[in-house]
């Protein structure tokens, strides 16, 4: 069952990782990097200014306690002066103990200021790696958007490609139809002109359809009468090229 869940776990895993991927903008996940790089820096500096602040604040205890220890040195001496070696004991004893604090600030200082010098390595380390990457960001960016401007060209040449294919197969669709429709046409002319179809525009009964097929065969009768009259009549040129004979019969 463990094995089932776990292998249940990497496919749901898998398939998020792929949905993220194509959702997720390299751009955007660069600079939110880098932000965060900056952030780190910015701890880093402000542990080296908490640790400086700490050395100083050390410097001036030191300072002030090296100042009541003088202070109690000058003592010791005034008191033997006045032959009052009780009081310049008791001065001294006070500035022994001051000499093991300063001492034991001596050795916090020692270590703060390492750190601090450790800290201050560390940022301009982390200082240099961070303009590195800031650097490396931008041209990776800049890749990122040729890269992408090249696919979308890449993508809106194959679009007009397939629209152009497309287009020209609406073209020879729509020149095929305009030829059957010019054809059609055509040939509706040819029938109305031959009187198969009646023309819905010149109306005509079918009465007056008989009168006028009788009207026309009657006049083409007639014209071909007139022909055949006009073949079977003797030319002009003919009748007078003809011998003509006399009335009394042959000259003996």
């Amino acid at each position: 069952m463990a094995g089932v869940m776990k292998r249940i776990g990497s496919i749901f895993q898998a398939k998020t990782n792929k949905v993220l991927n194509k959702v997720e903008d390299p751009r955007e996940t660069l600079d939110l990097s880098y932000e965060k790089q900056l952030d780190n820096l910015t701890k880093v500096r402000k542990a080296v200014a908490d640790v400086a602040t700490a050395r100083k604040r050390i410097e001036l205890q030191a300072a002030e306690i090296q100042k009541q220890a003088d202070k109690l040195q000058s003592q010791a001496k005034a008191a033997l002066e006045q032959g009052n070696e009780d009081l310049a004991r008791e001065a001294l004893t006070r500035r022994a103990a001051l000499g093991e604090q300063l001492s034991d600030l001596s050795t916090q200082h020692d270590q703060v200021a390492e750190q601090e010098a450790k800290l201050i390595e560390t940022s301009s380390k982390l200082q240099v790696q961070v303009e590195e990457f800031r650097t490396r960001k931008e041209t990776i960016k800049a890749t990122y958007t040729a890269a992408e401007a090249e696919t979308k060209i890449g993508e809106a040449v194959a679009g007009i490609s397939d629209s152009m294919g497309d287009a020209g197969q609406a073209m020879a669709r729509a020149q095929d139809k305009i030829a059957q429709m010019q054809a059609r046409a055509g040939a509706m002319d040819e029938l109305l002109s031959s009187g198969a179809l009646t023309d819905l525009s010149k109306p005509v009964d079918d009465i007056q359809a008989q009168l006028d097929k009788v009207s026309k065969a009657s006049t083409v009768d007639t014209e071909l009468a007139a022909l055949k009259a006009e073949v079977a009549a003797p030319t002009p040129e003919l009748d007078a090229a003809a011998p003509k004979e006399d009335a009394g019969g042959p000259a003996s």
